[in-house]
């Protein structure tokens, strides 16, 4: 597992990740991706691949190891949008998208978080007021990933008449649909975040997924693409070490490799076993899913572990770098920014600590107590 896989350090202006810098997409690079025959992951029939989620787990994670930003665009075609319709989603849905996404011939996003609702996502209030013949969607998203090019995007809402949570599936060119880049970012920049606007956009029946009518049903798709997420800083850790392993080989100060000095041999040690341990805790992880033991504090402390742990090792890969890393023509730099939204998204590191707070000691801590007024 140490012996370094991944490019060598980039030196040359022209070898920098110019799509990264400029924040984005490689569209040319779908086709290939294709290739690796990756969407659909667990999906079983439709032209998916049918692997198991150990594999496909470890499959993302490789991705990661080479580039953080495709392996979230993966994540999001394949572990939510795509594995939405296959949990959510009735037969003739499945039949009429799920072909076309496993070949990249349409790319999907999956829209849940609002402006003013990110890890309290079960109050939000894009709303679907039924309609002859279908549904209205009104409301805002923020953070979609794929958002601005997607062909298919979910859409979750909550329902004007009943109040639950609904699923729907909502095509490319709606009229009343917009998504507008979200700039700036200062990691996972190749990924296409939007803010959606839904003004009125009309859901024909047959689009609406009828599997999805509490957060309870949302949560199935969660706790699948929890699992996915908590392995990409796995991966964004193994290629870290990789650069860093080779740099300290081929570079030389005070006579000697980088490699020869104890204090670098320690911080990639550390480096090692922390990937190691991190992986132990994916692979415990895809087991227990598997055999149908996983628990949401179980999704929720892996990807809070090994987001956590990555953070020290892309830490330590950029201290090992020196000032070189802080180029991006090295990737540490780079894989250290885009690890920070990893941080953040499908659970920030809090919120996933308290999703396991409340399963070891039965009371959840998330809503503090109102407060009364003072009769002062």
């Amino acid at each position: 597992m140490w012996r370094s896989r991944s490019l060598r350090p980039r030196r040359r202006r022209s070898s920098r990740p110019p799509y990264w810098e400029k924040a984005e997409f490689p569209f040319h690079a779908i086709p290939n991706l294709a290739t690796l025959g990756l969407a659909g992951g667990t999906i079983k029939g439709y032209g998916c691949p049918g692997l198991s989620l150990t594999a496909s787990a470890i499959c993302i994670a490789e991705v990661a190891r080479v580039d953080a930003s495709c392996s979230t665009f993966i994540l999001v075609h394949s572990s939510l949008a795509m594995s939405t319709i296959a949990l959510c989603g009735s037969e003739a849905q499945k039949h009429k998208y799920l072909p076309s996404l496993a070949q990249f011939k349409t790319v999907g996003c999956w829209a849940l978080t609002e402006p003013d609702y990110g890890s309290d996502a079960s109050s939000l209030r894009t709303a679907a007021t039924k309609v002859p013949g279908g549904w209205h969607l009104d409301g805002q998203k923020r953070w979609i990933g794929n958002s601005t090019f997607a062909d298919v995007l979910i859409i979750l809402a909550r329902n004007a008449d009943t109040n639950q949570l609904n699923g729907f599936i909502v095509k490319k060119g709606a009229p009343g649909l917009k998504a507008t880049k979200i700039e700036n970012k200062i990691g996972l920049r190749m990924v296409q975040n939007g803010d959606i606007i839904l003004n009125k956009v009309f859901v024909p029946e047959e689009d609406r997924l009828t599997g999805i009518n509490s957060f309870q049903d949302i949560n199935k798709v969660l706790a699948m693409s929890r699992i996915m997420v908590a392995w990409q800083p796995i991966g964004i850790s193994m290629g870290v070490f990789d650069m860093c392993h080779r740099y300290l080989k081929e570079r030389k100060q005070f006579g000697a490799p980088l490699a020869a000095f104890q204090l670098n041999q320690e911080k990639l040690v550390r480096m090692l076993g922390n990937i190691q341990a991190m992986l132990l805790i994916g692979w415990r992880l895809c087991k227990l899913y598997e055999s149908g033991k996983m628990t949401p504090g179980h999704a929720s402390l892996g990807k809070a572990w090994t987001s956590r742990k990555a953070r020290e090792v892309v830490s330590l890969g950029r201290e090992l770098l020196g000032g070189n890393g802080i180029l991006a023509d090295f990737l540490v730099a780079k894989a250290f920014c885009d690890l920070e939204p990893i941080f953040s998204y499908e659970g920030t590191y809090d919120i996933n600590s308290l999703v396991t707070g409340r399963e070891i000691t039965g009371i959840a801590s998330f809503k503090p107590a109102v407060l009364t007024k003072s009769r002062l």
